[in-house]
């Protein structure tokens, strides 16, 4: 059976979604964004891929956040998101904010690790060429580079926008210090700094904490967290225990030991709260990021249509009282 003809939906900016400003550029970005860290790469079904993300699209979700080394395996989410551009969002492209980043571990010696200019550069073509792409909208230093001068690592963002291949360029989970080097270098160098990617969730507040947040703000720079569902136990998913299947049980990148009795206990809470909301737990996590109006979009993961659908569902009320945000405190922190 050949698949038909993609159609994108009429009404994908009829009001679902919201848009907010990145910092003090002329961006958009939507408030969710559709990342491809997991659920994308070849060991995925192209099929379900393409579902989502055209479900995705059909909801007003314009930005696609991927890197280099997205799969598993390396490159191959990248490669996904090509066959879909060639078959579907070509006449779409330029509605779209296509985001890629190189940083960490992508191919063997010296030259597939952190932000030499030649890994930075080499990975951008090869990103390019996975995605079928002139260009892409943003390019992140995926992380911090102790050993590299960062002025390095700068320049060649500087350049890949003088080059036409990225408009814009951000970095993601570099510390305070280097993130304000970063800001000033960048600007001095007329490529301003666009966004700061974090690490950010209800149980993980140490962005906010490091000020990370706000100094992106002060300096004019979007922000977007990714993880905000703490890797799926901000969800329903572990309510009761450890289901079959789900990351917790697998074990690679979330431990079982982690799902303790006490921290389902504190899950229960705050699904009851979130259902006082009217919301599902999914729903008020991914809020109460939003609620930050310097927190620009979070990048949701996701392995159906069924995911997609209810995060956007947080759209509906972004707003918390005093005490509900109080309530979450104590329950997370005691």
């Amino acid at each position: 059976m050949i698949n038909p003809p993609y159609y994108a939906s009429d009404s994908r900016y009829d009001g679902e979604m919201k848009y907010e400003r990145c910092g003090r550029s002329g961006l958009l970005l939507p408030r969710i964004s559709l990342g491809m860290w997991h659920n994308f790469g070849d060991v995925n079904t192209l099929a379900n891929s393409r579902e989502m993300l055209h479900f995705a699209f059909d909801h007003g979700i314009t930005c696609f956040d991927l890197a280099n080394n997205y799969g598993p395996s390396y490159g191959s989410a990248e490669e996904t998101f090509g066959l879909i551009m060639e078959k579907s969002f070509r006449p779409y492209r330029d509605e779209m904010v296509i985001t890629t980043k190189a940083g960490h571990d992508m191919w063997p010696g010296p030259y597939g690790n952190w932000g030499s200019r030649k890994y930075l550069m080499a990975s951008l073509h090869q990103s390019l060429r996975r995605m079928k792409l002139e260009y892409v909208d943003i390019f992140y230093s995926h992380r911090f580079d102790p050993e590299t001068p960062m002025e390095e690592t700068l320049q060649a963002l500087v350049d890949m926008v003088r080059q036409g291949k990225a408009l814009y360029v951000g970095i993601s989970q570099w510390p305070y210090e280097a993130a304000q080097f970063a800001y000033d270098y960048l600007a001095a160098h007329d490529t301003p700094c666009l966004i700061y990617q974090g690490r950010s969730n209800m149980m993980d507040r140490e962005k906010e904490r490091e000020g990370i947040i706000r100094q992106a703000a002060e300096n004019g720079v979007g922000y977007t967290a990714f993880s905000p569902l703490e890797q799926g136990i901000l969800t329903d998913r572990y309510l009761n225990g450890i289901p079959q299947g789900s990351r917790a049980s697998i074990g690679k990148f979330l431990k079982a030991d982690r799902i303790t009795p006490e921290l389902v206990a504190r899950l229960r809470q705050l699904n009851e709260l979130a259902a006082r909301r009217g919301q599902s737990l999914t729903q008020m996590s991914l809020a109460w990021l939003l609620k930050d109006s310097n927190v620009t979009s979070v990048i949701i993961g996701s392995s159906s249509v069924s995911q997609i659908r209810d995060s956007l569902g947080c759209l509906n009320n972004l707003t918390f009282s005093p005490e509900e945000l109080q309530d979450i405190d104590r329950i997370l922190f005691g």
